[in-house]
Parts: structure tokens; C-alpha cells; sequence
């Protein structure tokens, strides 16, 4: 019977031997800061939400990787006056395998957010209610698109370099 599912599995299990794989090995809240200068005036009415983000990457040793998500959320009255402001820097420990060099950064700067998105959304909707305030649910972040517009604002900057250098 070479074609039990045991078979079928054995031989798949050889074929992702290969196969590019991303394990999140752990993840942590690296830094967290809440600052509530508008309660408790702050609390009845609805502010304007700011949303930073960022993100690094860099190689910890072999196929490590820790992947930073800062995600900053500033929220002031159509007055301009601070309710709260909120920082958070989350990251993630991941073990990355056949991956080749040339898509390495794309996998670290869009999957890996990608993956750790939904926790720092919740530890940003916990800490936003605990200071008192409605939880704020963070809308999804396009991390392709981020990746893409930095990486147009590298080569302009490049370009620009090359320009000036040759004039």
C-alpha cells in the first residue's frame, strides 16, 4: 500500500525539507510608555488618533532575526490638547530558513510585522483602556506598502546622490 496517507506525508516531509520556513521563536514587549495628561477631561469625548509606525530588523546570530515593531499612537482634542500618548516597541524572535538573501529583508520587514501585528493590537487596545479611555482597536497596516515606499524613497534618495555626484 504506497499510497497510505503515511506515505503520502513521508514524502511531502521530504520536499519541505527544502522549503522556506519562518518560526517566531518568541516575542516581547522590548519597551512600553503610556502617558494620560488629559484624564480625566479626556475621557468623555473623542479624540484625534496620530498612528506612527516603524520597524528594524537585524540579524541576531545564524537564522535569528528579531524583528522590532514601534508603533507610536498620539491622541490629542480637535484643540490640540494631549489626552495620550502611547509607545510601544514589540518584537519578535524569528527563526528563518531557505529564505534566499534576495527577498530576506521583504520577509523581515512585511511578514514578520505582519505576524506580530495582532498581539501589539491588543497589548495597544489593554493598555488605552486601563488608562481609562475607550480601547482603541488599531486599523490592519498595509507592511508591503510601507516596504515599497521606503524602498522608492531609497532609490530617489540614491539617485539624487548620483546626480549630485556626477554634476
Amino acid at each position: 500500500m504506497s499510497g497510505t496517507p503515511g506515505g503520502a506525508a513521508a514524502g511531502d516531509n521530504g520536499a519541505d525539507a527544502n522549503a522556506p520556513r519562518i518560526q517566531i521563536v518568541g516575542q516581547y514587549i522590548k519597551d512600553l510608555s503610556f502617558e494620560n495628561p488629559g484624564a480625566p477631561s479626556g475621557m468623555t469625548s473623542r479624540p484625534n488618533i496620530e498612528l506612527g509606525v516603524d520597524l528594524q530588523a537585524r540579524r541576531m546570530e545564524g537564522a535569528l532575526f528579531e524583528v522590532e515593531l514601534k508603533l507610536r499612537v498620539n491622541a490629542k482634542m480637535p484643540d490640540e490638547k494631549p489626552v495620550f500618548l502611547l509607545e510601544l516597541v514589540y518584537c519578535g524572535l524569528l527563526q528563518i530558513t531557505n529564505v534566499p538573501d534576495d527577498v530576506l529583508q521583504q520577509i523581515l520587514l512585511i511578514e514578520g510585522p505582519h505576524l506580530l501585528f495582532p498581539y501589539a493590537r491588543r497589548i495597544i487596545s489593554d493598555v488605552v483602556r486601563d488608562g481609562g479611555m475607550p480601547p482603541l482597536m488599531v486599523e490592519p497596516i498595509d507592511f508591503a506598502g510601507l516596504y515599497r515606499n521606503k524602498q522608492a524613497q531609497m532609490q530617489q534618495v540614491r539617485g539624487g546622490v548620483q546626480e549630485s555626484g556626477n554634476a
